[in-house]
C-alpha cells in the first residue's frame, strides 16, 4: 500500500507523490517509513533520502537537516536542501571532502562544521553513482 510523501525546501517543493517506502537520514541514523506508520516527528541529519515509488522506481535525494512528520498516511519532509542524485558528481563530492578535511579546527564549532562537511561529502559520494 502506498502513502503520500512531500519533500519541501525553502526554495521549492522537491517531490510530491505516492510512495511505498521512504528511507530517511535521521539525526541519529537512517530510518524507514512504511504505510500505516504511527505518527512521528523526527529531526533529520545530513545524508540520503530514498523514495520507493509504486512503479518500482527508486528516487534519491541528498538532504541536509530539517524535520520529517508522519501523520495519517502522509509524510512531510521539510529540509534545507534536497538535491536529486542525478545532479551529483563524484568529482564534486571529492572536492567537498577535500575542502572539509582541510578546515582548520580551532574550537568546538569549527570541529562540528568540519564533521558536518565531511558527512555531507560522504553522502554526496554515495549518491553520485545512483
Amino acid at each position: 500500500m502506498a502513502f503520500e510523501c512531500t519533500v519541501v525546501t525553502p526554495e521549492k517543493q522537491a517531490f510530491e507523490g505516492m510512495v511505498l517506502q521512504v528511507i530517511v537520514a535521521a539525526h541519529d541514523g537512517s530510518m524507514g517509513v512504511l504505510t500505516g506508520r504511527a505518527p512521528m516527528l523526527v529531526k533529520l541529519g545530513v545524508g540520503a533520502l530514498r523514495l520507493d515509488r509504486p512503479d518500482g522506481q527508486k528516487q534519491y535525494f541528498l538532504i541536509d537537516g530539517g524535520v520529517a512528520q508522519m501523520k495519517g498516511d502522509r509524510l512531510v519532509i521539510l529540509t534545507q536542501e534536497a538535491r536529486g542524485a542525478e545532479g551529483l558528481e563524484v568529482k564534486e563530492a571529492e572536492a567537498a571532502m577535500a575542502e572539509a578535511a582541510g578546515k582548520r579546527i580551532v574550537d568546538e564549532k569549527s570541529f562540528e562544521e568540519r564533521q558536518r562537511g565531511m558527512e555531507r561529502a560522504r553522502a554526496m559520494r554515495e549518491l553520485a553513482g545512483k
